[in-house]
């Protein structure tokens, strides 16, 4: 026991790194799949060979945002810049790209718990651990959702130790990646030196848009950024996902209010930030980072399964941050234990998943609940626990 407490945190590194190389063999091996009935077969790492063209599509001077039905099953929906990176990935053998892009995913989530001050090698090993399966789904999708989660939680990080330059860089990478990284600016409102908050953002925004431009003209660039545009615009189909607006829908025969729900969301969201006292304790700022999390899951009415592990990110940080637990706080853990992170998972059976817990998106239930739980927590919790560090902001 002493030997696993000393060593907890390599334990679960070199878990991470082993479930990673995992995910990627396993995506190879299984071959090919059919998307539709009747239709081209693609292999397994479908997620991953959108990506890799995408580079591919740039450095041609193609359309990014249109179907390529020989290639790939699906859209491209990120940055110009994103393609342009994955270009690091999409040179190299795909077995090899593959387990590096997982890598990455694992590593970057990984290092975002490692890296955050106030809590112990054990508690920051534990919330790796309770992300792990729905780590492993993204991953199995070769989906970016633990970059995406790393990045949040290591701008925290960065934030604590004013180091605004890599806070604002890290959030920047986000919403080139996807545009939801947007929501997490509100968290510089929790702290200092705006100003500089602000330039380095700009700085960012700026060489972040204009990169590609080592591989296209600027009538390229400008044509690219349209088209992304139409399809953003044109990207908010009758799809309800795992989220708030599914959830109304598929339980109470909600119509489709996803524009209302995501409004009330919104507002929602902003009421705990009118409150600039609780600003400087560190618990706040904590629970405006977990609220965040699961904010742009819950929202989102194109939520998947795989997207999760950003939300579950959420509540690993909401769990762990406190020091007394009520039964309540117990519940809501189990609850998302038993049906967010196992849901998608073999413990059930398939009968279960696909008649019960798919169409009533049982998934998003636990985490819609936390997320409400926070905001109760960020709005009327009087004693103020954790690390508090005294700013002016």
């Amino acid at each position: 026991m002493d030997f696993i407490k000393k060593y907890c945190l390599q334990i679960v590194l070199g878990l991470f790194v082993l479930l990673a190389v995992f995910a990627s063999v396993q995506s190879i091996a299984l071959g090919e799949k059919t998307y539709v009935e009747g239709g081209k077969s693609y292999n397994r790492y479908n997620n991953y060979s959108i990506f890799k063209y995408s580079f591919i599509h740039l450095k041609e001077g193609q359309d990014l945002y249109q179907l390529y039905p020989e290639e790939h099953w699906d859209l491209y929906k990120y940055s110009p810049a994103f393609a342009l990176f994955f270009g690091s990935m999409a040179l190299l053998p795909d077995w090899l790209g593959l387990n590096l892009w997982n890598l990455l995913n694992a590593l970057l989530l990984l290092a975002g718990f490692y890296l955050l001050p106030g809590f112990s090698k054990s508690k920051k090993a534990w919330m790796a651990l309770f992300c792990l399966p729905e780590l492993v789904t993204s991953m199995q999708n070769e989906q970016s959702n633990g970059l995406m989660a790393g990045c949040f939680i290591l701008a925290l990080a960065c934030s604590e130790n004013r180091q605004w330059f890599w806070a604002t860089l890290l959030i920047a990478i986000s919403v080139y990646t996807k545009l939801f990284g947007l929501v997490l600016f509100a968290l510089f409102l929790c702290y200092p030196q705006k100003g500089k908050v602000a330039g380095y953002t700009a700085l960012h925004f700026l060489w972040l848009a204009l990169i590609p431009l080592l591989l296209v003209d600027v009538e390229q660039l400008k044509f690219l950024y349209q088209s992304w545009g139409e399809l953003l615009a044109n990207d908010h189909s009758s799809s309800i996902g795992f989220s708030v607006a599914g959830w109304l829908q598929t339980w109470f025969g909600v119509g489709d209010i996803k524009r209302y729900v995501l409004l009330l969301g919104v507002m929602l969201y902003a009421v705990p930030l009118v409150q600039f006292k609780k600003y400087k304790n560190y618990r706040f700022r904590i629970l405006l980072l977990a609220s965040t999390l699961l904010w742009v899951v819950i929202f989102n009415h194109k939520a998947e399964s795989p997207t999760f592990v950003i939300a579950v990110a959420g509540v690993a940080l909401w769990y762990f941050i406190k020091q007394q637990l009520t039964r309540l706080d117990i519940v809501l853990m189990v609850a998302c234990i038993l049906f967010t992170s196992l849901a998608s998972t073999d413990v059930y059976p398939p009968f279960v998943r696909n008649n019960y817990f798919v169409p009533y998106v049982v998934k998003a239930v636990p985490c819609i609940f936390i997320w409400a739980k926070i905001w109760w927590e960020m709005m009327f919790e009087k004693r103020e626990v954790g690390r508090n560090l005294e700013v002016s902001v």
